[in-house]
């Protein structure tokens, strides 16, 4: 079940902490979030998962910033949200879509427990230019049934600008990851033994 406008409102200070919250980003069933005034792109016209990418900053001036097509922009909010025993999501705002801009990419889905900024994963379709401060995204709150365990990750909990990729700490310790194709784990079972559906 999605919250609405009255329930996150009711739920601030509780559940659900948005700073700085402002009533007149407050929508019937989410809240939108504004863009902060930098960005990061990766210097590497190829990136490997397996290594940390490197990436340089970008201001967004007075005056906007045209972001060409077919580059990744990583953004932030300028909103800092934490949320309890309930699940966090990311949209675009339909506005901005309709620019041709998409500002998710990919995972939306938040954690129950997340405290942070949002970093958006930014692609435009053609060039446009953005500026600071401009209401990007928008973040609604489903309930959650059942015992929850609250997201502590290490890798982008309690961060403080915006996240690049981290996915190379999974191989480095997660064996599975770095198997070469077609080896097995010493303790995985053999396909004789595995279920079969």
């Amino acid at each position: 079940m999605i919250l609405s406008g009255n329930e996150i409102h009711r739920q601030l200070g509780k559940n659900i902490f948005i700073e700085p919250f402002n009533e007149q980003q407050l929508n019937p069933n989410s809240y939108n979030l504004r863009l902060h005034d930098e960005m990061l792109v990766y210097d590497d016209l190829e990136l490997d998962m397996r290594h940390p990418p490197t990436s340089r900053r970008l201001m967004i001036p007075p005056e906007g910033l045209v972001l060409q097509p077919n580059r990744l922009y990583l953004g932030r909010t300028l909103e800092r949200t934490q949320t309890h025993n309930i699940v966090p999501m990311l949209e675009g705002r339909s506005s901005i879509g309709r620019l041709g801009l998409f500002v998710h990419v990919t995972a939306g889905f938040g954690d129950a427990g997340f405290c942070g900024f949002w970093t958006l994963e930014m692609f435009a379709i053609h060039p446009i230019r953005i500026y600071a401060g401009v209401e990007i995204a928008q973040i609604f709150y489903h309930t959650i049934s059942g015992d929850v365990s609250e997201y502590s990750s290490g890798k982008y909990q309690n961060n403080r600008d915006i996240q690049p990729s981290m996915l190379y700490k999974e191989f480095q310790s997660d064996f599975q990851r770095t198997l070469p194709l077609g080896q097995t784990p010493p303790d995985a079972p053999s396909r004789d033994d595995a279920d079969t559906p």
